[in-house]
């Protein structure tokens, strides 16, 4: 089922208007979840860090020992090809992805050689306005470590968990989940990475290897530090949060998300988290 409109598919070596099937019941990706995928955006007629987002569906494909076969270069040019049946003024997700077809070793593991599919889809998702804030809370499920998931991969195989995590936080009438790793520290949100703002500074949970430290994340941190802005990336607990002062949300899809409530904490859309929006697009139409 799709999130966004005015659908488009690359397939096959081509372009096609629409969501068409692309998977058989008998791939690997399909029944035994070689799935892996990337979300990069096209807004304001940009498509910032699409470069990274190309590279690393790459990287995650062969965390999960699939075989790419688009070079993120080619990748790039394929994704502006299929954009430009849209206006400049239209806000659309672009996803590429990759699954096995084929299976060896009693067909868990793909196989060697055995072939990989590949499509892009793009869909309009408009971009939220700053004041589409989300709150917070806590969940009893946490980020796996290396040792038991793929971590170090966007795999379709960990959303299930994500998924849960969410569906608790909203259950309990929040927007989302603020998560623990397996120590009991913030690791993420459960669709987002963590921020909070202290006394003009900011803080993020440290990349432990439990959770993707994202493309738009590390470009946040990169625009602030170039702004003068103090960031840590340090191991972050809970009341960390409740202490701070602006809490905020960043992720591909809406880039920048205000947080205005974690439980019983609530928090204004403060001033840092509004000009770190305004320098991510400043950044994005500079580049």
């Amino acid at each position: 089922m799709a999130t966004g409109s005015n659908i488009r598919t690359y397939f096959d070596g081509t372009w096609h208007d629409g969501d068409i099937p692309v998977m058989r019941a008998a791939d690997h990706g399909m029944w035994l979840g070689s799935n892996v995928f990337d979300g990069a955006r096209y807004a304001h007629g940009l498509t910032p860090d699409l470069d990274k987002h190309c590279a690393r569906v790459n990287a995650s494909a062969r965390a999960l020992m699939v075989e790419p076969t688009v070079t993120p270069e080619d990748m790039v040019q394929i994704v502006h090809e299929g954009l430009k049946a849209y206006s400049p003024g239209s806000a659309v997700y672009i996803r590429p992805m990759y699954w096995a077809l084929d299976g060896g070793m009693s067909a868990i593991v793909p196989k060697e050689g055995g072939g990989t599919g590949f499509a892009i889809s793009l869909e309009e998702i408009p971009m939220a306005p700053l004041e589409a804030s989300t709150t917070l809370a806590r969940t009893r499920f946490r980020r796996p470590v290396m040792e038991d998931a793929v971590v170090n991969a966007k795999a379709a195989c960990l959303y299930p968990n994500n998924a849960r995590m969410l569906a608790e936080a909203r259950d309990k009438g929040f927007g989302n989940a603020l998560v623990a790793d397996a120590l009991g520290n913030v690791a993420e949100a459960a669709t987002a990475n963590a921020f909070a703002v202290k006394d003009g500074e900011v803080f993020t949970p440290v990349p432990n290897g439990t959770f993707l430290a994202g493309i738009t994340r590390a470009r946040h941190i990169e625009n602030l530090r170039a702004d003068g802005v103090k960031v840590h990336e340090c191991v972050m607990s809970f009341d960390d949060f409740r202490d701070a002062d602006e809490v905020f949300l960043s992720g591909n899809m809406m880039k920048v998300t205000p947080v205005t409530a974690f439980e019983d904490r609530q928090y204004q859309i403060g001033p840092l988290t509004r000009r770190i929006r305004e320098m991510y697009w400043d950044w994005a139409s500079s580049s």
